[in-house]
């Protein structure tokens, strides 16, 4: 038998129940779309409590937040020919439920997943086409920020039809297919040894210029100090020769005898004593009269 108490009881469960199915809650890291009959009629991006008719508005949640999209690694042919694997990531955030909605055909992960496939295509095909605009070089070197944005820029027009605005582009990874990496070590190892040898052959070079230089002043140093030597021998000859004059006029005697006292010594050393000359000869003078020679 129903009673007052359970159809008040079921009243109750049915109010709390279709308040339940007419409200939903938006985050701040979720964009919400209200459907009526699969048509769009409300859009919320701001977070707060919101209300929906039961059983005839659906509403399918978005996330708002900055999201990331790591690419597969694919291969790139720059100007100068050198294949190159470029590995690279996006980050990227949801612009435009309603273009999201219209560009991916669904909602939800599968929306997500969808759009993400179709990212990939648009990123792959833009970092194709402005790294294949380069050289190797450009590519490698400091400027690969400018490329970055290059892609971005380039991307941004393609992902706004998926409602999708790309944040970056960024290039993490830039490397030599695996076949090249052998052949690219061993040119580079050439180049250093060459360069190693050029460094050598001009240091031998500049030690062949010092060893000349070196050479050339000490001939010149040496010479110089020989042509002094010969300067100041030949002074001190004259200085010698002077004082001998000088002894000679002041005592011709002493000056005669010793003169003799040196010819005995240079002429009567050993091993050489033996001596042929007239024994009347003035060079015995001294020898056979202390006095000197008679007048």
């Amino acid at each position: 038998m129903v009673t007052r108490s359970n159809i008040l009881i079921g009243l109750l469960v049915a109010i709390v129940g279709g308040l339940y199915l007419s409200v939903y809650i938006v985050d701040e890291r979720q964009k919400a779309m209200k459907l009526r009959f699969g048509r769009v009629t409300a859009v919320k991006e701001d977070p707060g409590l919101y209300f929906k008719i039961p059983f005839v508005e659906e509403v399918a949640i978005y996330d708002d937040r900055i999201l990331s999209r790591d690419v597969q690694p694919l291969e790139v042919t720059p100007l100068d020919d050198r294949r190159l694997v470029v590995d690279a990531f996006a980050r990227y955030r949801i612009a435009d439920v309603e273009q999201f909605r219209e560009a991916t055909g669904a909602s939800g992960v599968m929306s997500e997943d969808i759009a993400g496939r179709r990212l990939d295509s648009i990123l792959n095909a833009r970092t194709r086409e402005i790294l294949g605009s380069v050289t190797s070089g450009e590519i490698l070197s400091s400027d690969r920020a400018a490329l970055m944005a290059r892609i971005r820029d380039s991307a941004r027009f393609d992902a706004a039809g998926l409602g999708l605005e790309i944040i970056d582009v960024r290039l993490k990874r830039t490397d030599l297919p695996d076949g090249n990496l052998q052949a690219t070590y061993d040119r580079m190892a050439a180049e250093r040894q060459r360069e190693a040898a050029d460094e050598i052959a001009r240091g031998n070079e500049a030690a062949q210029r010092v060893r000349a230089q070196a050479d050339r002043t000490q001939v010149e140093i040496v010479s110089d100090a020989q042509r002094q030597s010969e300067i100041i021998r030949g002074e001190a000859d004259a200085t010698r020769n002077g004082i001998f004059a000088k002894a000679f006029g002041a005592d011709v005697e002493f000056f005669e005898f010793y003169r003799s006292l040196t010819a005995y010594e240079r002429a009567l050393q050993e091993g050489n004593s033996t001596m042929v000359i007239s024994p009347d000869s003035p060079f015995f003078d001294y020898l056979q009269n202390p006095d000197g020679p008679s007048q």
